[in-house]
């Protein structure tokens, strides 16, 4: 079996770092995660459980590489990301996802089993979580009845719980940057996992947030991160609101076209909700099943959590505290959520959104600002601007790549 330090020597070798200093900083940092967890797989192990990488036991592809399915000799069933020889971007992936989930243990967040490396080939072995990706029930017309309301309470729920952990009761507090339907996995047990990595942000605990390149999912991500790249616990908060009006609703947020007067999901929900219409937002589907109260208070707490304001959002730890209460307990007011009233203009300098599938690695490129704790916030955010208009953001709807860069005019 290949010894942890000379596995995580190989594994960094082929990395790219902005100094020396930094490099060696991060290899000494993954060394010794690998030395505490023993997590190492051998090559010839995974051969054998996947069947040789077989074709019928190709999961999918992602920007990382393939993934397969497979089965080790203690009955375990297992899921193997493969890292494509030509992805560099899955080279800062493997890396990301490697150290910020050896030491997370939740059972809303995936499980990592370990990794391997032999020669060029670099793997990451997770738990094989049995069910679809939540946006492949939740969006099909022939399979959304699979999620009644119960699984979807307990999906917004369970979703919460993860991403409490990830804030603030893991080791570090960790942003995972890309919440959204796809990288929710579901159970034989419907009990939903946060998955994929990728685009986390591992954070100081004396920092509350960073100013980086903004990397992530169109339809999903806050407005303070989208214009300015402020990126904090505040920006997951906003992508879990999308998430849970999503899950309500059974509609996406990037191509919604339900209603022409509305910008998008979120706008729609918030027109109806200030009529005293909320539930009129409510999938069809759920007709037999919704339970009314549950149902307005998620739409009440979709809404809060994707205010423009990030300190009008709350944290997940109120957000539990909230999904908690039998009957639901009293919430703040909403106020129109997504990017606050504003006028926008052309430059070349301020950072913009990504695709998921397109990694902007800016891990060298972070600038702290001093303050307590990363759950907290501070003043420094990006500001709410004064003026007012209908123009928004120029992305892709199709998440792919922006069209044009933009900043807020105060």
């Amino acid at each position: 079996m290949t010894k942890p330090n000379t596995f995580f020597h190989n594994l960094i070798k082929p990395f790219k770092f902005s100094s020396s200093k930094e490099g060696q900083t991060e290899e000494n940092e993954i060394q010794n995660l690998a030395a505490q967890e023993q997590k190492i797989f051998p090559y010839e192990t995974l051969v054998a459980a996947t069947n040789k990488f077989h074709i019928l036991n190709k999961l999918g592809e992602g920007g990382f590489g393939p993934v397969y399915k497979g089965k080790l000799n203690d009955g375990r069933e297992i899921a193997v990301k493969k890292l494509s020889h030509r992805s560099n971007q899955g080279k800062t992936q493997f890396v990301n996802e490697a150290k910020l989930l050896a030491r997370v243990q939740h059972r809303n967040v995936v499980n990592l089993f370990g990794y391997c490396t032999h020669g060029s080939e670099k793997l990451l072995v997770y738990e094989y979580v049995r069910r679809e990706s939540l946006d492949k029930l939740l969006f099909k017309s022939q399979k959304k009845e699979q999620l009644d309301w119960k699984r979807r309470f307990d999906i917004i729920t369970g979703v919460a719980r993860g991403l409490l952990y990830l804030h603030e009761d893991s080791h570090n507090c960790i942003i995972h940057r890309d919440i959204k339907a796809s990288n929710i996995l579901l159970d034989e047990k419907w009990v939903p996992k946060i998955a994929d990595f990728g685009l986390a942000r591992l954070f100081p605990e004396d920092q509350t947030h960073v100013n980086t390149r903004v990397a992530g999912t169109n339809g999903y991500l806050a407005p303070e991160y989208l214009m300015h790249g402020h990126l904090s616990v505040k920006a997951d908060v906003f992508s879990y609101g999308v998430l849970v009006l999503e899950l309500v609703s059974g509609l996406r947020n990037s191509s919604f076209d339900m209603d022409v007067s509305a910008q998008n999901l979120l706008d729609w929900a918030y027109r109806l909700y200030k009529k005293g219409r909320a539930l009129e937002i409510v999938d069809p589907t759920l007709a037999s099943t919704a339970v009314t109260e549950q149902a307005e208070m998620c739409i009440q707490l979709g809404l809060l959590c994707t205010q423009g304001d990030l300190n009008l959002r709350p944290t997940m730890g109120r957000v539990i505290v909230v999904l908690s209460k039998k009957p639901p307990g009293h919430m703040e007011e909403p106020t129109r959520p997504g990017i606050p009233g504003s006028r926008y203009r052309r430059v070349s300098r301020r950072p913009y959104a990504m695709s998921s599938g397109e990694v902007d690695d800016d891990s060298n490129l972070h600038t702290f600002d001093s303050s307590r704790n990363c759950g907290t916030n501070t003043t420094t955010s990006a500001t709410t601007p004064t003026t007012s208009s209908n123009t928004t953001a120029e992305v892709d709807r199709r998440g792919k790549r922006p069209m044009q860069r933009l900043v807020l005019r105060d």
